[in-house]
């Protein structure tokens, strides 16, 4: 059992690296795609293995999916924030230092992860025995939190009430396949990528070394440690809204970049790892991945529970040393790509991937949330302020049913 555990960890950090190098291809994909074969083709697998594959796809991908949000601009739903801070750095070189302070961030996470956990056991359903009740109220308080913190306040709501009301017609089209792939996909990441194909930025030569200070690592990670439980318990709130709110609490200079990144990438991984504690705990999912456990074992056992947060800490440590090898080939060599020749072809496998799984209706959909990203990026408010497509429909199920 040993080693079909090891193979299956090394198996889905293989995998993850490819995950989060590819625009378009999110955990979420792989999960519905192994639920979909675990009753024919891969029948004969202990589904016990197939859950520590996608753990370890998830780590992995975390690591990894920042490599491509920063260098090639074409973000997932849990790097959005990284592309502005990351292409500030870009610019002046350090793009590869914008990608280890995500990784020291994430392997710091891994760690603490593990020491929070029997913690965790006793916070965590003391907090949603307290809260359950007031969920949408919560969420209605955290969505205007962050708007109020924007500069344009009118025009951060409108973002917000927006991409509200078209993610509320999106998830209510009962015959779109994967709602969530041509939505997000065009908000977050075709849209960004067509930006980019306008603007023709020149990247230039990036240096392949930095020193990193680890006395500078306490205050970010401990952001994503008080924010990131939130988004255990609290539907719809995502790593971006709650790693806000965690620079917000622990960081008086707004614009400090590389803490920001830090605490990004250590709130990806401890959202994740507390989606599964959550699951374990009140048999809630919060993430694609819990919700790919969950329909493969049911409910988790404490035994399994440890399981995953061992190959959690095995995938972390592979991808960190990962990323810091893809990182500096990056580094090296994304002066001599042609970016904007590389952005067409990102925008062309997300339309691919789009069309497959989610069909014609899907591509329109992405064509509208495409141009509505386009949209509100231009009004010059944080692209956090778009995951109201998530919000507003989540509060309105939870107030009124709908």
């Amino acid at each position: 059992m040993l080693l079909q555990i090891l193979l299956a960890i090394f198996t889905g950090t293989f995998f993850g690296v490819f995950t989060g190098l590819i625009p378009g291809i999110h955990v979420n994909l792989i999960g519905v795609f192994l639920i979909s074969l675990s009753s024919t083709l891969l029948f004969n697998i202990n589904p016990l293995y197939l859950v520590i594959f996608i753990v370890a796809i998830a780590i992995t991908h975390i690591f990894i999916d920042f490599i491509p949000s920063i260098f090639l601009g074409c973000p997932d739903t849990d790097t959005e924030l990284s592309v502005l801070p990351g292409h500030e750095l870009l610019k002046k070189g350090e793009g590869y230092e914008a990608i280890m302070l995500t990784a020291y961030g994430s392997l710091a996470a891994v760690f603490i992860l593990i020491l929070i956990f029997y913690p965790s056991l006793w916070f965590f359903p003391k907090i949603y025995t307290l809260t359950k009740n007031i969920i949408p109220y919560i969420l209605i308080a955290v969505s205007g939190i962050l708007i109020l913190m924007e500069k344009n306040k009118f025009s951060a709501f409108f973002v917000f009430l927006l991409t509200g009301i078209l993610g509320f017609g999106v998830l209510n089209l009962q015959e779109l396949k994967e709602p969530l792939l041509p939505l997000l996909t065009g908000l977050f990441g075709s849209s960004m990528l067509l930006m980019s194909i306008k603007n023709r930025p020149q990247i230039p030569e990036q240096k392949t070394e930095f020193q990193f200070e680890k006395k500078k690592i306490f205050k970010p990670v401990l952001g994503a440690l008080i924010s990131s439980p939130l988004c255990g318990f609290l539907p719809a709130l995502g790593s971006g809204q709650a790693a806000i709110l965690g620079h917000t609490i622990t960081n008086s200079n707004k614009n400090n970049n590389k803490s920001f990144l830090i605490l990004l990438g250590a709130t990806n991984i401890l959202v994740m790892g507390f989606s599964f504690i959550t699951l374990y705990l009140i048999s809630k999912t919060r993430t694609g991945a819990a919700y790919a456990v969950e329909q493969l074992l049911g409910s988790l056992s404490l035994k399994t529970l440890i399981l995953i947060l061992i190959s959690i800490l095995i995938s972390g440590i592979l991808a960190f040393f990962t990323t810091k090898y893809l990182a500096k080939i990056f580094s090296s060599k994304i002066n001599q790509i042609n970016y904007s020749l590389f952005s067409k072809i990102a925008l062309i496998i997300l339309m691919v991937i789009v069309f497959l799984v989610s069909g014609f209706l899907g591509l329109l959909i992405l064509i509208l949330s495409t141009f509505t990203g386009i949209y509100c990026l231009s009004l010059d408010v944080k692209r956090t302020n778009m995951m109201g497509c998530l919000l507003i429909p989540t509060i309105l199920f939870y107030l009124w049913g709908i």
